[in-house]
């Protein structure tokens, strides 16, 4: 039997008077069909308000307008911060509405800050200035966080509107928690979370962000994986040198550079620095079923992407999320194209990010890449090296620790799963389960703060270019996350 149906169940059993009521998926499409001009609206309105890091006032103006939508709805709402925060920390936007007898209470989470920018990339050059585009017959809407994650949060809001337009009443408490840190890491968010502690607890939290699968189905993860970043600079002479005078004698940063991280993996795709993959927690029999009976579609997304081939040996990417991963995010050195010129670079850097599945703490991780490059005959410093070191040592490497965050990953039988799965399983399912997420949140920090379990919930299309540019919601992939939302904020 499948898992979906094995652990959790449908609605077979639900009595024909409940049956009977303004479901919350019909109370979604009806509001959605009838407000739909004006909620596209509203959304861009929002996705027009700047929200990168490095811009404190317009994530403040975010976090002001968010408070005041609760406001607007009737939640008690604050924004959360904690003593001691550097100034400019970014709040985390709180909400809650209590209900007279609830036995539960839930957490929703999303966040509203965005990825950096950079306005040339961008078709139109100004990523906050929201475009409709017809892409293959769907509404698409261009714009920064417009998957990733304001989506989520506008979902969140129409929900309650549209449950309250069809006189659905809640059975829990729910509290929503939107982040305004998460695409910097989170940096802050656990000391907002344990400052505020009696105000984030919940019998689980529902993190609200992320793609559905590829097939298009909803995807309900129950882990994801940590995180954590290196930057690597690799010396060269003080000034560039003519390649003609000096080449074959100044060695050249860019080619040590990568020489170093071709060493680090395989042909496959494997890591081959020493003890990478060690700590790492299996997979237990419900997670191996689970993946299992996923959909694979390895071919598909090799054919809409373009790739002669992917890494793994034959493996197929929903098992390969589950092993750590080490990604250069990009290397820089000298100049390309148009502005080539025919020198020696003074140096290169390369920034590394690795994905870590549950058991491999982030520090670790970036001791053993460390480790590594000093096995390489590299001098390894922490701070940029003086004129003395760089002329006291053949290889100097200088390498940034970067802020990180562990794995997180909730047992797939957990009780309250089965009422989540049901939940999105009556809107748009049968859900897509899996074991844990590719990416990153702070569920860790959610979990330690709060005692809370986290389960993964996602709405936006698969090709959002998420974190890139020219980002995009497909506007069905909104109505549908209303409909979503709905079921989970009217959970018993």
């Amino acid at each position: 039997m499948k898992l979906n149906m094995l652990l959790f169940g449908l609605l077979a059993a639900t009595p024909a008077a409940m049956l009977a009521q303004t479901t919350p998926l019909e109370a979604g499409k009806a509001y959605t069909a009838a407000h739909k001009q004006e909620l596209t609206k509203q959304f861009e309105e929002f996705l027009s308000m700047p929200n990168v890091a490095a811009d404190p006032a317009g994530l403040k103006k975010n976090a002001e307008f968010l408070k005041a939508q609760l406001e607007k709805r009737g939640f008690e709402a604050r924004l959360l911060t904690a003593p001691g925060l550097p100034e400019g920390t970014p709040y985390s936007v709180w909400g809650e509405m209590k209900t007279p007898g609830a036995k539960r209470t839930i957490v929703l989470y999303a966040h509203y800050d965005g990825q950096p920018v950079t306005p040339s990339e961008w078709e139109n050059g100004k990523p906050f200035t929201p475009v409709e585009k017809m892409v293959d017959g769907q509404l698409r809407v261009y714009a920064r966080s417009a998957g990733d994650d304001k989506d989520s949060i506008f979902a969140q809001l129409t929900a309650y509107d549209a449950l309250k337009a069809a006189g659905i009443p809640l059975k829990a408490n729910i509290r929503f928690v939107w982040e305004g840190e998460e695409e910097n890491g989170s940096t802050h968010f656990a000391k907002i979370l344990a400052s505020n502690h009696d105000l984030v607890t919940g019998d689980v939290w529902l993190f609200c962000d992320g793609p559905t699968d590829q097939t298009g189905k909803p995807i309900i993860a129950f882990g994801t994986r940590g995180d954590a970043h290196l930057q690597v600079t690799i010396f060269g002479p003080h000034r560039a040198l003519h390649s003609g005078h000096y080449g074959n004698w100044a060695p050249n940063p860019a080619l040590a550079l990568v020489q170093l991280l071709a060493g680090m993996k395989d042909g496959n795709g494997k890591v081959l620095i020493p003890h990478f993959y060690d700590g790492m927690v299996p997979m237990g029999p419900l997670d191996l079923k689970a993946m299992a009976e996923a959909p694979v579609n390895d071919n598909a997304l090799r054919k809409e992407l373009w790739l002669g081939r992917t890494d793994g040996g034959g493996k197929h990417l929903i098992e390969m999320i589950t092993y750590p991963s080490l990604n250069i995010n990009g290397i820089s050195s000298g100049q390309t194209g148009p502005a080539a010129a025919n020198v020696i670079p003074i140096s290169a850097t390369a920034n590394l990010d690795m994905r870590l599945p549950l058991g491999i703490d982030w520090k670790v991780e970036q001791d053993r890449v460390i480790d590594y490059v000093k096995s390489q005959g590299y001098y390894v410093t922490a701070t940029k090296p003086t004129q003395d070191e760089l002329l006291s040592h053949p290889h100097v490497a200088w390498i940034e620790r970067n802020q990180g965050e562990n794995a997180a990953r909730t047992p797939l039988d957990t009780p309250i799963a089965v009422d989540v799965v049901r939940a999105v399983n009556s809107t748009h399912g049968p859900a897509v389960l899996v074991p844990t997420s590719g990416a990153t949140g702070p569920e860790d920090a959610m979990e330690k703060a709060t005692g809370s379990k986290v389960i993964h919930v996602s709405m936006a299309n698969h090709d959002d270019n998420q974190h890139a540019a020219n980002e995009n919601l497909v506007m069905q992939n909104l109505w549908d996350g209303v409909d979503m939302m709905a079921a989970l904020i009217a959970m018993p």
